[in-house]
């Protein structure tokens, strides 16, 4: 016991230690009087978004339509305050960044105001969402074999959930809201295994099979009634970069997916000049990285085996 009472007298040290790299590692730590936008409060608000999306399915049961009003209605006036407050610091902060100031210094833009704004609309778009997700829900169905309902599709399927954060993400993407559509996404990719980023754009009835391992990047346009399998990754070839070797943002990386394509397991499609043609079939295991015509089917041709005893 003295032992552990003689190793404790060293915290105090240990921790002044600690508290010193905050200033010679500043990068890595937030210290100030605006906080950040809460990981944990967006975490809640997906679940309450969840909750509107699917109704029935997930905490409250017995609903019914003498009742659903009201608990939606709750929800939604929760998600007005919660949402507000979350994008205004994410406003806030951006604006921080820019300017190289603290707490909104420098402007007279009102955070609070400009988040409910966005925090509205984003609302008002939450039964175009659900229109969008009843056909990713009907396409899961009408694709997979072991799919016995569309209840179990909406309680099991990680490539429902995924996409569900994915198409909520996307909403405030669009309206410019800074990192919290980005959290979401990568909360969804540590739950499910599949990584979609907020920005791409997937038409409806879109499908991923099994889905560990998916990988969508920000610039992919994906039209109706795609399917991806396990390990597909829609990524860019290469990053553009400046004189100065800086990466170039904002240009489109990452391929173009028509209407009606399959892609099997773990091919990989990279590029943003990359275009697979309506109606054609990328086999497992293809590596892809030109343009495919409408209609066709890319496969790798089949390796031989060496069957040899032991």
């Amino acid at each position: 016991m003295a032992t552990d009472v003689r190793m404790k007298e060293d915290l105090p040290e240990l921790t002044q230690q600690i508290l010193a790299t905050y200033q010679s590692i500043g990068k890595i730590n937030h210290l100030g009087h605006c906080p950040l936008p809460s990981l944990t409060g967006v975490i809640e608000i997906l679940d309450d978004l969840k909750e509107v999306l699917f109704p029935g399915y997930r905490r409250r049961q017995n609903l019914h339509q003498g009742n659903v009003a009201y608990h939606v209605g709750n929800l939604i006036d929760g998600l007005h305050d919660a949402l507000t407050q979350q994008i205004a610091r994410a406003l806030r902060h951006e604006h921080d960044l820019n300017l190289k100031t603290e707490c909104g210094v420098g402007t007279e833009v009102d955070f609070e105001a400009l988040g409910q704004a966005k925090t509205v609309q984003f609302l008002r778009r939450l039964p175009v969402v659900r229109a969008l997700l009843a056909s990713d829900v009907q396409a899961a169905f009408d694709g997979d074999p072991a799919a016995t309902s569309l209840d179990e599709i909406i309680f099991c399927y990680p490539g429902l959930e995924a996409i569900t954060v994915q198409r909520l993400a996307h909403e405030l993407y669009d309206l410019k809201v800074p990192v919290i559509p980005r959290m979401m996404t990568e909360w969804a990719h540590s739950r499910t295994g599949i990584d979609i980023h907020p920005g791409a754009r997937i038409g409806p009835s879109f499908f991923i099979d099994h889905g560990t391992g998916v990988v969508i990047g920000e610039t992919c346009d994906i039209a109706e009634h795609v399917t991806l399998y396990q390990g597909v990754t829609l990524g860019a070839l290469s990053f553009p970069r400046d004189a100065a070797g800086n990466i170039i943002r904002g240009r489109k990386r990452h391929p173009t997916i028509e209407h009606h394509v399959v892609i099997y397991a773990n091919a990989t499609v990279l590029g943003g000049d990359t275009v697979v043609g309506a109606g054609s079939a990328i086999g497992a295991s293809v590596s892809l990285n030109r343009s495919v015509p409408p209609n066709t089917i890319v496969t790798v041709e089949k390796p031989s085996l060496r069957f040899r005893e032991r």
